[in-house]
Protein backbone atom coordinates (compact mmCIF):
# COMPACT_ATOMS: atom_id res chain seq x y z
CA UNK A 1 0.00 0.00 0.00
CA UNK A 2 1.54 2.99 -1.04
CA UNK A 3 1.60 6.27 1.87
CA UNK A 4 0.19 9.51 0.73
CA UNK A 5 0.09 12.88 2.30
CA UNK A 6 -2.13 15.85 1.68
CA UNK A 7 -0.49 19.83 1.69
CA UNK A 8 -3.41 22.40 2.33
CA UNK A 9 -2.08 25.38 1.11
CA UNK A 10 -3.87 28.80 2.03
CA UNK A 11 -1.27 31.51 1.32
CA UNK A 12 0.25 32.72 -2.51
CA UNK A 13 2.55 35.42 -2.99
CA UNK A 14 1.34 37.30 -0.61
CA UNK A 15 3.34 34.86 1.51
CA UNK A 16 5.97 33.41 -0.91
CA UNK A 17 7.62 31.13 1.88
CA UNK A 18 4.46 29.43 2.88
CA UNK A 19 3.27 28.96 -0.09
CA UNK A 20 6.97 27.45 -1.37
CA UNK A 21 7.36 25.06 1.49
CA UNK A 22 4.48 22.76 0.71
CA UNK A 23 5.60 22.14 -2.70
CA UNK A 24 9.08 21.60 -1.63
CA UNK A 25 7.97 18.59 0.57
CA UNK A 26 5.76 17.51 -2.06
CA UNK A 27 8.14 16.82 -4.35
CA UNK A 28 10.17 15.48 -1.73
CA UNK A 29 7.62 12.94 -0.87
CA UNK A 30 7.06 12.64 -4.85
CA UNK A 31 11.32 11.01 -5.12
CA UNK A 32 10.06 8.55 -1.67
CA UNK A 33 7.40 7.38 -3.18
CA UNK A 34 4.66 9.15 -1.45
CA UNK A 35 1.64 9.82 -3.11
CA UNK A 36 1.21 13.45 -2.56
CA UNK A 37 -1.44 16.01 -2.88
CA UNK A 38 -1.63 19.53 -3.13
CA UNK A 39 -4.58 21.13 -1.84
CA UNK A 40 -5.07 24.90 -2.67
CA UNK A 41 -7.44 26.97 0.12
CA UNK A 42 -8.16 30.85 0.29
CA UNK A 43 -5.69 33.12 -1.14
CA UNK A 44 -3.43 29.83 -2.27
CA UNK A 45 -5.71 29.59 -5.06
CA UNK A 46 -4.15 32.40 -6.81
CA UNK A 47 -0.96 30.00 -7.39
CA UNK A 48 -3.31 27.52 -9.68
CA UNK A 49 -3.91 30.85 -11.89
CA UNK A 50 -2.11 31.02 -15.21
CA UNK A 51 0.92 33.74 -15.09
CA UNK A 52 0.87 34.19 -11.03
CA UNK A 53 3.65 31.89 -10.45
CA UNK A 54 6.19 33.80 -12.10
CA UNK A 55 6.11 36.21 -9.71
CA UNK A 56 6.55 34.24 -6.61
CA UNK A 57 9.87 33.74 -5.16
CA UNK A 58 10.66 33.30 -1.51
CA UNK A 59 14.03 34.29 -0.48
CA UNK A 60 16.73 31.55 -0.48
CA UNK A 61 13.97 29.31 -2.09
CA UNK A 62 13.75 27.64 -5.18
CA UNK A 63 11.87 29.00 -8.01
CA UNK A 64 7.88 28.22 -6.80
CA UNK A 65 6.78 27.69 -10.67
CA UNK A 66 9.35 25.19 -11.22
CA UNK A 67 8.16 23.92 -8.50
CA UNK A 68 4.96 23.16 -9.23
CA UNK A 69 5.88 22.31 -12.73
CA UNK A 70 7.54 19.17 -11.38
CA UNK A 71 5.37 18.35 -9.06
CA UNK A 72 2.27 18.15 -11.73
CA UNK A 73 4.60 16.39 -14.01
CA UNK A 74 5.54 13.65 -11.31
CA UNK A 75 2.13 13.15 -11.24
CA UNK A 76 0.89 15.37 -8.45
CA UNK A 77 -2.45 15.95 -7.57
CA UNK A 78 -3.17 19.78 -7.58
CA UNK A 79 -6.83 20.33 -6.46
CA UNK A 80 -8.19 24.01 -6.52
CA UNK A 81 -11.22 25.26 -4.18
CA UNK A 82 -14.28 25.81 -6.05
CA UNK A 83 -15.90 28.35 -3.18
CA UNK A 84 -12.61 30.09 -3.21
CA UNK A 85 -11.88 30.90 -7.11
CA UNK A 86 -15.40 31.61 -7.64
CA UNK A 87 -14.92 33.96 -4.36
CA UNK A 88 -12.15 35.60 -6.10
CA UNK A 89 -13.38 35.78 -9.95
CA UNK A 90 -11.31 33.05 -11.05
CA UNK A 91 -12.73 30.59 -13.55
CA UNK A 92 -11.60 27.32 -14.34
CA UNK A 93 -10.04 28.36 -17.57
CA UNK A 94 -7.63 30.41 -16.09
CA UNK A 95 -6.43 27.38 -14.37
CA UNK A 96 -2.76 26.17 -15.17
CA UNK A 97 -3.06 22.52 -17.05
CA UNK A 98 -3.32 19.64 -14.06
CA UNK A 99 -5.33 22.12 -11.74
CA UNK A 100 -8.41 20.05 -10.95
CA UNK A 101 -10.98 22.40 -9.20
CA UNK A 102 -12.46 20.32 -6.25
CA UNK A 103 -15.12 20.87 -3.63
CA UNK A 104 -15.30 20.23 0.32
CA UNK A 105 -16.00 16.06 -0.45
CA UNK A 106 -13.17 15.39 -3.01
CA UNK A 107 -10.52 16.96 -0.13
CA UNK A 108 -12.57 15.39 2.34
CA UNK A 109 -12.41 12.17 0.76
CA UNK A 110 -7.65 12.88 -0.03
CA UNK A 111 -7.50 13.10 3.55
CA UNK A 112 -9.55 10.48 5.38
CA UNK A 113 -7.33 8.26 2.25
CA UNK A 114 -3.84 9.83 3.37
CA UNK A 115 -1.41 9.12 6.15
CA UNK A 116 -1.12 12.72 6.98
CA UNK A 117 -2.38 16.17 6.29
CA UNK A 118 -0.31 19.12 6.73
CA UNK A 119 -1.94 22.89 6.56
CA UNK A 120 0.49 25.76 5.53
Amino acid sequence: MTEKIVYIVTHAGEDAERATLPFMLATAAQAMDVEAVVALQGTGVFLAKKGYLDHVQGAGLPALKDLVQRFLSENGKLMVCVPCIRERKIDESDLIDGAKPGAAAALTQEILSANSTLVY
